[in-house]
C-alpha cells in the first residue's frame, strides 16, 4: 500500500502515481479485557496496559488508540482491541513471538461518536480526536476503504505511553465504525466493528512494520488493474523473474519454491500484484496481503519475522564485556524468549567451541593457564521461519559478545534475586509453549531451577532456563508447572484441553437436511445451488476462540461469519456472492474471496470442508469435516 505522502513504492507501476488505498487481512486469539481498576489516567486519555511482559525499553511496544469512541463507548473500544489484539497472536509469527510485545490501549474519549465520510463523502464530518476518515480524509479522490487520520496527533497520544518511542513502538489506530477499511503506512489503521476488521489489523501491520505490498491486481474494487511495465519490483514479494531465472540467480523467494504454502496451494509465481493484473508475480494464489482470512505465506512471513525480531534485543544483557574479567567468575547472558521454541546459546573459549546451551559459564572450571584469553558467546535463533543466511546473520536474530578474561584479576561477589524475569503467570500457557525463567546473575555460582510438572521433577538437562511443554506430550486437561530456584517458586496453569467446533449447515434442498451418506465424523450432503455454514467453538475455560475452515485442503480460512453480519453464517455458492466489489463463498476455482471481473467457473460438484478452532492458550482443536455435493440449476 502507499506511504502516507501518495508516494508509491518504487516498481508498482508508472501509472500508479496517487495515493492509494491501503488495504487489508488478519486473524483471532487470547487477551483479557483489563478492568477500569488496571487503567492508568493520563492527560487527555487513558492508558490500559494489555499486555506487558518485560520494560517497554526491552520490548517491541504496540500502542493501539481509539477514535470516535465517546466516553461512553470506551467498553467498547476495549472489546474492539481485545477483538484484533487477539486476532494477531493466533497469526504466525506474531504467535511465535507474542512475548516480544508489550500492548497498550489508549482509550481518548471523543466528543462525537464515529468518524468522517463514513462511508460516503456526503455523511458527516465528526468532531474527534485523530481526526480519521475514510476516503483518505475525505479527499473526493481518494479510495472509500482508505482510512486516514491525523498522525501528529495519533504520536501525541502514543507519548503518553511511559518508556516507548517510535523507535520502539507500533501504532495502530482503530475508527468506531462498522465500515470495511484500513491503512498502512507509518502508522496503521483499521475500522474497529467491521465483521471482517479483526482481520485487517496484521495486514496493516504487514504495511507499516514488515514494508510488505498488497497483492490485489485491483485498485478500485471492481476494476481491472492494468499491466506491470517497471523492472523488477524492490517488493520481495513481487517479481518478474521466472522460477528458473529465481533458482539461477538465487533471487527472491527461490528458498521456498515448491513447498506447501501456509496460505494454500504450492510456494511458486502467480500472476498479478501491485494493483495490476498482468506482469508481475507473487509466491501464492492468495495469502495476507491478497486475501481476507489467509495466512501470511512463508515469503511475507520470514520479512516479518525479521522485522519483529529487530524490534527487541536478542541478547539484552548479562555481564558487561566493557572491561576484562577475572577467570574466577561465573559469566551470564540474558537472551529473549520466543514462546515456541528456545534460543540456541553458544560459548567458545579460545577458539574452541564449549559444550551445552547454557545461559551461564563458570570460567572456575575451565582450567584457564595465567594469561589473557578470549570468551564468545553467541546467540542465535533457529526458527524455521528464516531459511535467507543474510536474515540469520543479522542483528535481528544473531548476536555476539565477547570477554576478555585476565586471570590475575579478582572478581568481587556478587548476588542477585532468586527468580528475576518469568513467562507471566496472569493467564494459562498453551500446551505447546516454551515456558522461561530468568534467575539472578551471582558470581560465584549458577542456580539451578528445578521444575515440575504436576508435582513430579522434570530434569532439564544444560539450558534449564526454558521448558518446553511441547516436548512433555500432555494429556488433555488442566495442569500446573512450577519453578523453584532456591526459595522462590513461580506457577504457571498449563491448558492442555483443546477447543471443539461444531458445524452446523443449513437444510439440504433435495430433503429436509438431507443427509446423504458418510460416516459420523464424515458425513455427506448434498445441496442445491448453495448452502451456509455456522461454525461454533467451545472450550472448557474462558478466552476468545478462533474457528477457521478450509475447502478441498486449501490454506486454512478464518470464520467471521459474514462481511455484512459477523452473525450470520458463511454462505457458499458456485461462484460466490458479489459484496463491494469481492465475491464471498466462492467454491470454484482461486479461493473463497475472489474480484469479481476474474473469470469463475462455476464449483459444482464435490468438496470437503474441514474446520477446527483455536483457543486463548494457542491450543489447537480435532478438525472435523463433512462433504458436500453441490448441485447445479435443472
Amino acid at each position: 500500500m502507499s506511504d502516507r505522502s501518495g508516494r508509491m513504492p518504487r516498481g508498482t507501476g508508472k501509472t500508479l502515481g496517487r495515493r492509494l488505498a491501503a488495504a487489508l487481512l488478519a486473524v483471532t486469539l487470547p487477551l483479557a479485557v483489563p478492568t477500569a481498576a488496571e487503567a492508568t489516567p493520563a492527560p487527555g486519555a487513558t492508558i490500559v496496559p494489555v499486555q506487558v511482559t518485560g520494560s517497554p525499553s526491552a520490548r517491541f511496544n504496540l500502542v493501539v488508540l481509539g477514535d470516535g469512541y465517546t466516553a461512553a463507548e470506551q467498553p467498547k473500544f476495549l472489546a474492539d482491541v481485545e477483538k484484533h489484539v487477539n486476532t494477531l497472536w493466533s497469526l504466525e509469527p506474531f504467535k511465535s513471538y507474542r512475548g516480544y510485545f508489550n500492548v497498550y490501549a489508549v482509550g481518548i474519549a471523543s466528543p462525537e461518536s464515529g468518524v468522517d465520510c463514513d462511508p460516503d463523502l456526503s455523511s458527516p464530518r465528526r468532531n474527534t480526536p485523530l481526526n480519521m476518515g475514510f476516503w483518505g480524509g475525505c479527499d473526493p479522490n481518494g479510495v472509500q476503504r482508505l482510512l486516514t487520520m491525523d498522525e501528529a496527533a495519533a504520536k501525541r497520544y502514543a507519548d503518553l505511553v511511559p518508556g516507548t518511542s517510535t523507535a520502539n513502538r507500533q501504532i495502530l489506530a482503530l475508527g468506531n465504525s462498522s465500515t470495511y477499511g484500513g491503512a498502512g503506512g507509518t502508522y496503521a489503521t483499521a475500522s474497529g466493528g467491521n465483521a471482517l476488521s479483526a482481520l485487517i489489523s496484521p495486514h496493516e501491520i504487514g504495511h507499516s512494520l514488515g514494508g510488505l505490498d498488497d497483492e490485489y491486481d485491483y485498485l478500485q474494487r471492481g476494476v481491472p488493474g492494468g499491466v506491470y511495465t517497471d523492472g523488477e519490483p524492490r517488493s520481495v514479494h513481487h517479481t518478474v523473474l521466472t522460477e528458473q531465472q529465481m533458482r539461477a540467480q538465487r533471487a527472491k523467494w527461490w528458498r521456498w519454491l515448491g513447498e506447501p504454502s501456509e496460505s494454500g496451494g504450492t510456494i511458486g509465481r502467480y500472476e498479478g500484484g501491485l494493483y495490476t493484473q498482468a506482469g508481475v508475480w507473487r509466491p501464492s494464489r492468495h495469502s495476507m496481503m491478497k486475501t481476507l482470512g489467509y495466512a501470511f505465506d512463508q515469503v511475507s512471513r520470514e520479512r516479518m519475522t525479521q522485522r519483529i525480531s529487530a524490534k527487541v534485543p536478542i541478547l539484552s544483557g548479562g555481564t558487561p564485556a566493557t572491561a576484562p574479567i577475572g577467570a574466577d567468575r561465573v559469566v551470564w547472558v540474558t537472551v529473549t524468549h520466543p514462546g515456541s521454541h528456545p534460543l540456541d546459546v553458544t560459548w567458545t573459549l579460545d577458539g574452541v567451541r564449549l559444550p551445552g546451551r547454557a545461559h551461564a559459564l563458570d570460567l572456575r572450571k575451565a582450567g584457564l593457564p595465567d594469561g589473557k584469553h578470549t570468551l564468545t558467546v553467541k546467540v542465535s535463533d533457529p526458527t524455521a521461519f528464516v531459511r535467507d543466511p543474510a536474515i540469520r546473520a543479522s542483528a535481528a536474530l544473531s548476536a555476539t559478545r565477547t570477554w576478555t578474561v585476565d586471570t590475575s584479576l579478582r572478581t568481587p561477589p556478587a548476588g542477585g534475586p532468586e527468580i528475576a524475569d518469568a513467562t507471566p503467570t496472569e493467564h494459562p500457557v498453551g500446551a505447546s509453549d516454551v515456558v522461561y525463567v530468568e534467575t539472578g546473575q551471582p558470581t560465584g555460582s549458577v542456580p539451578a531451577v528445578r521444575w515440575t510438572l504436576d508435582g513430579v521433577p522434570v530434569p532439564v538437562e544444560g539450558n534449564d532456563r526454558d521448558f518446553d511443554l511441547g516436548a512433555r506430550h500432555l494429556s488433555p486437561g488442566t495442569h500446573t508447572l512450577t519453578a523453584t530456584v532456591g526459595s522462590t517458586s513461580r506457577s504457571w496453569t498449563v491448558d492442555a484441553q483443546a477447543p471443539t467446533t461444531t458445524a452446523t449447515l443449513s437444510k439440504a434442498a433435495l430433503s429436509e437436511a438431507t443427509r446423504t451418506g458418510g460416516t459420523a465424523e464424515d458425513p455427506e450432503y448434498v445441496f442445491d445451488g448453495s448452502f451456509t455454514m455456522r461454525l461454533t467453538a467451545a472450550d472448557d475455560r474462558a478466552g476468545r476462540l478462533i474457528p477457521e475452515f478450509r475447502v478441498d485442503g486449501d490454506g486454512w480460512h478464518k470464520y467471521y461469519g459474514w462481511p455484512t453480519d459477523p452473525n450470520a453464517p458463511f454462505l457458499f455458492t458456485a461462484r460466490g456472492t458479489e459484496i463491494d466489489g469481492l465475491a464471498y463463498g466462492n467454491l470454484g476455482p482461486g479461493g473463497l474471496t475472489v474480484s469479481p471481473f476474474t473469470e469463475r467457473k462455476p464449483g459444482y460438484g464435490k468438496h470437503t470442508v474441514e474446520y477446527r478452532a483455536t483457543d486463548a492458550a494457542g491450543n489447537v482443536g480435532a478438525t472435523g469435516r463433512f462433504t458436500v455435493t453441490l448441485l447445479p440449476p435443472r
